[in-house]
């Protein structure tokens, strides 16, 4: 599953231990927050996250989110952002 129209999400880290995996992403455009799928940092180049560092993530079936990847203001089409 993903955003609205098949499209990714986007918005920034809330929280993550490194030590458990745990971590917790708000979405840039209605505040939602998702945890951290158990695999959501395989196959990125991701091997800890940041708080505020923004990223581009799938919601997967149980409402996880999963696939991260790096996000920009000019990727993620902010309104307003400057190039």
């Amino acid at each position: 599953m993903q955003g609205d129209a098949g499209r990714p999400v986007q918005g920034v880290v809330k929280s993550y231990d490194p030590s458990s995996g745990d971590g917790v992403i708000l979405t840039d455009t209605n505040l939602a927050e998702f945890d951290l799928a158990a695999d959501a940092l395989e196959g990125s180049i991701f091997r800890m996250l940041r708080q505020g560092q923004r990223v581009i993530f799938d919601v997967n079936p149980a409402g996880q989110a999963t696939h991260l990847r790096l996000g920009s203001e000019v990727d993620m089409g902010t309104p307003d952002f400057l190039q």
